[in-house]
């Protein structure tokens, strides 16, 4: 189930907005002036779907509404004259609505929980607490109420208190779990990032970059990969002779078609050793003269072929994302002189030569030795690949952050070969024409009020 087009009426009590998102091309682009509301509905979106209804306590609207492909719909009208129920959910294509709400301090969620709150300055490390209702988020530098407290920081308090949610009706909660949505701030930076060991000691608590931790994440990744490449290769090998024994000799091998898929095996594992996932053999000399192929090394080769085709296929996936997220940050970062290679131990692994025929020369460079735009896209890109499961609607605020022109002018162009490798729709909010070009088809304007 798709999103089709997400509308708000009332929005500072001002703005009304439809916008209709571009179902072939899967990439549409909100523009207009600052202060309509670009931000703002992205957030309102990621906030319905992923059950974050804080933020439209503090958000002047009268209703908010979204529209699916298969013709259902979900609105939340906030019911402004009903103080002690204050935004209400409905779904349109019920005759009986079923209704739940989001109600005003005084009667949040955080009267129906019984822990000890001081509890939570320990349990989340990014905050601090300034009064008996308020918490400080030093890293954003927002004031958070405890409900909004709760509901950003869930996966850092203990689950009998992560796992209380509103009374969403049951048709809800099934609806929303067939919506995928990530919103890509326009802070992508900086974050903060845990030791195992931060539930007990808050100064275990530190800020890493962004990028440095997707490197990390990235190298776990890769680990765990192999650890899967690794075991499945023990148990086909285990079995093997057995197989080999049990094989049928069959006509239709010929020694073409044997020598055809040991060469493309070959270049599949060459491909995955130049990204970083296999380790290098030195062990080259791998030709099979086609007169030694008699009928019991046919049926030799053809189960191992069929076995090293299985185990490398555990890479598939994230060998094709690695090799476009390498294509497109090289192609980028070949004016400053930088490359970037992978590797199962770091993760990003970059260089620096200013004289590429001199490899005495190259310089390794740490993630952060990147500029800020750099590291922006990169951020993105690697979000994008990694961190969206398919068939997900991906917000993204800003684009055009700390991007040179010549990357902004790229940008559509990567969205398009990312969306058709991860399957993701993109809805993104931007100020930038030279993001646009030309294709203006793919854009919505937000406009203010008719003169």
């Amino acid at each position: 189930m798709r999103i089709k087009q997400i509308s708000v009426s009332g929005l500072f009590g001002i703005f009304d907005h439809v916008i209709p998102l571009n179902m072939d091309e899967r990439i549409t682009i909100i523009h207009g002036p600052n202060g309509f509301g670009k931000t703002v509905m992205l957030k309102m979106l990621d906030g319905f779907v992923n059950s974050r209804y804080s933020g439209f306590q503090s958000i002047p609207f009268s209703k908010f509404q979204v529209k699916f492909d298969d013709c259902n719909s979900v609105e939340i009208v906030n019911n402004l004259n009903d103080p002690e129920n204050n935004n209400s959910i409905s779904n349109l294509e019920k005759i009986d609505l079923d209704i739940i709400s989001f109600t005003s301090k005084d009667k949040s969620i955080s009267a129906n929980i019984n822990f000890s709150i001081k509890s939570l300055d320990n349990l989340i490390p990014e905050i601090n607490r300034i009064d008996p209702k308020y918490w400080h988020n030093f890293t954003t530098g927002e004031i958070l109420s405890l409900d909004d407290v709760l509901e950003r920081f869930d996966h850092f308090v203990p689950p009998e208190i992560a796992n209380f949610s509103r009374d969403e009706p049951k048709w809800l909660k099934e609806f929303k779990s067939r919506i995928y949505v990530r919103l890509i701030e326009s802070e992508r930076l900086l974050n903060l990032f845990f030791s195992p060991s931060y539930r007990f000691d808050k100064e275990t608590a530190s800020k890493l970059s962004t990028v440095s931790a997707y490197s990390n994440e990235l190298a776990e990744l890769m680990q765990k990969k192999f650890t899967e490449y690794g075991k499945l290769s023990q148990s086909l090998d285990r079995t093997f002779p057995g197989r080999v024994v049990n094989q049928k000799s069959s006509t239709e091998i010929t020694e073409e078609k044997l020598l055809s898929q040991l060469n493309e095996l070959e270049k599949t594992r060459s491909r995955l050793i130049e990204v970083g996932l296999l380790d290098k053999d030195d062990n080259t000399d791998f030709k099979i003269q086609p007169k030694s192929i008699d009928e019991s090394t046919k049926n030799i080769l053809s189960v191992y072929i069929e076995d090293v085709a299985t185990k490398l296929d555990v890479f598939s996936e994230i060998a094709n994302k690695i090799e476009l997220l390498r294509k497109i940050i090289n192609r980028k970062f070949i004016y400053s002189y930088k490359k970037i290679n992978f590797s199962k131990e770091k993760g990003f692994v970059f260089t620096t030569c200013y004289d590429p025929s001199s490899a005495s020369e190259q310089k390794t460079l740490a993630p952060t030795d990147l500029s800020s735009g750099e590291q922006h896209e990169l951020i993105m890109l690697y979000e994008l690949l990694f961190k969206v499961e398919p068939k997900t609607l991906v917000l993204i605020d800003e684009p055009e952050l700390s991007l040179h022109v010549g990357w902004q002018v790229e940008f559509i162009k990567d969205l398009q070969e990312i969306t058709e490798l991860a399957d993701l729709d993109i809805l993104m909010a931007t100020h930038s024409p030279d993001i646009i070009q030309n294709r203006w088809d793919l854009t919505v304007e937000l406009k203010g009020l008719e003169n």
